[in-house]
């Protein structure tokens, strides 16, 4: 029995989500489907997602992408992790980084060591325990050395920034390369088949018909498709998370680009620091309610490394999903699926997993509901769980210098995130569920870095020694440190191995 395959799929809506859409199917389904991606130049895009997190790298590869080339074209500089300035308390520092967390010892995990002896006083900073930390506070980067045995030097893990306009127009040429069609246009309207209401078609300003079987809509806030056409409902999270807008800005770039992104809050939100090999990118994520557009923009400007080279670009939003992101015969992907501030670099990732869902359940012309219905709940699953550690970020704050920042204390949260939080509050310890996106490291250097009070830490921890656990901690700083300051700046990595032309 053969599968009734599908033959004709439609890409609406370019940009970051459109053309990697089309430049991972034009790759992954070996030429057998007629690829179109309708986009039209006069409709601008978002294009703020200029941080990533790790899983970018698998992407690139599977797409048979050379890292070295890609940065050069998207004037890109590597990311070891976020830095967040006065997340906590106003002066308090700490640093998300990439990785793991010191080194296997016995019993239990590395931080539970870590958390007996700071206990008992006899701890150094958590960041001391990880090389990438280390490595972003230095300004240094290397990739991992995999040739060295038992060194940390193995266990560097890292991300990229990059000009998303640039990152499109790459992709848009490796797919169009591996024979997906670009068709410039405005969508006027979709049209919808009897009797199961599936899109049939879309129709261009200029009448043209671009018809097809499987839509994805990659049109944004918009949701063109999935909202516009098919009106499949869109549930709010600003309860939890009550910024509504951002305003962008590029800046003149300083002389050293740190390998890191940075995230620094404010009165009433929050403004990211993203450095590229051409410029800065800059934005300050807010809540209407309680700072205007022009005290926001004021904010913004006088925090900048360097001259602004634009106006701000106002961009408002509603956090939140898609009821569902799979409806009839359309997938939303990027934005026009939902949106998550982009504190944790999430946005260019949610993309790429997408993606590689809608491969895992590609259909045919039977249109399976189970298999829908399970995208659907993978969807919700990962959006819901990236959602809890956002919210965790604003509602783990002990600020009391601004009515915002102290509503976001006081908030009810979700269930799934007070239970994380009761459970590392208990013993220290995270529970990972179900593959979701962020490591049991990433909700330690999150609970640690903005004060998170514990009880107690693991009680096995107390097999071992206080001495043994004290010579192991020292250990794993002096080779950390060792490993550090033999590695390059980041700078001059990026000016030996992939820098790019001047703009």
């Amino acid at each position: 029995m053969q599968n009734e395959a599908l033959k004709d799929i439609v890409i609406v809506g370019g940009g970051t989500a459109g053309w990697m859409t089309a430049a991972a199917l034009s790759t992954m389904l070996n030429g057998r489907y007629n690829i179109r991606l309708v986009e039209s130049d006069e409709i601008g895009i978002v294009g703020v997602g200029e941080a990533t997190i790790p899983m970018i790298q698998r992407f690139n590869r599977v797409l048979g992408i050379d890292e070295h080339e890609f940065m050069r074209e998207t004037q890109g500089s590597f990311k070891l992790g976020v830095e967040f300035v006065n997340w906590g308390r106003l002066g308090d520092r700490y640093m998300h980084g990439f990785g793991r967390l010191g080194q296997d010892l016995a019993t239990v995990n590395f931080d539970q060591y870590w958390q007996k002896m700071r206990m008992a006083g006899k701890a150094a900073p958590l960041e001391e325990y990880s090389i990438t930390r280390m490595a972003a506070k230095a300004n240094k980067f290397m990739p991992p050395r995999f040739d060295v045995q038992n060194s940390p030097l193995r266990d560097i893990n890292y991300a990229y920034h990059f000009d998303a306009g640039l990152y499109a127009k790459f992709l848009r040429k490796l797919a169009e390369s591996r024979g997906v069609t670009r068709i410039e246009g405005k969508i006027q309207r979709a049209t919808q088949r009897e009797p199961d209401g599936h899109v049939d078609a879309v129709v261009l300003e200029s009448g043209e018909r671009v018809e097809g079987e499987l839509f994805i809509d990659c049109s944004g806030f918009r949701g063109l498709l999935i909202e516009q056409t098919l009106e499949t409902g869109y549930e709010d999270w600003t309860r939890w998370l009550p910024a509504d807008r951002a305003l962008a800005v590029p800046c003149e770039s300083v002389a050293a680009m740190t390998p890191y992104t940075r995230a620094t809050a404010h009165k009433s939100g929050w403004q990211w620091r993203i450095p590229l090999q051409h410029r800065t990118g800059n934005g300050h994520v807010y809540c209407s309610r309680f700072i205007s557009d022009d005290e926001a923009a004021s904010t913004l400007l006088s925090n900048l490394d360097g001259k602004a080279l634009a106006e701000p670009r106002l961009i408002k939003f509603q956090t939140g999903m898609r009821k569902q992101a799979w409806n009839r015969n359309v997938v939303a992907i990027g934005l026009a699926s939902g949106f998550l501030e982009p504190i944790e670099s999430t946005s260019i990732h949610l993309i790429q997993s997408s993606i590689q869902r809608l491969i895992d359940f590609f259909p045919d012309r039977r249109w399976s509901s189970v298999d829908r219905e399970e995208y659907n709940r993978q969807a919700r699953f990962e959006y819901e769980r990236i959602r809890d550690f956002i919210v965790l970020h604003y509602h783990l704050n002990q600020r009391t210098d601004s009515e915002y920042w102290k509503e976001c204390a006081n908030m009810a949260i979700p269930d799934t995130l007070r239970h994380k939080m009761d459970m590392y509050r208990s013993h220290g310890r995270v529970v990972r569920v179900d593959n979701e996106l962020f490591s049991e490291v990433g909700w330690i250097q999150v609970f640690e870095g903005q004060n998170m009070p514990i009880e107690g830490y693991h009680p096995l921890a107390d097999t071992q020694s206080e001495a043994d656990i004290a010579d192991y901690l020292a250990s794993v700083r002096e080779v950390i440190a060792k490993c550090v300051e033999v590695m390059p700046s980041h700078n001059e990595y990026i000016a030996r191995m992939c820098a790019a032309k001047k703009m």
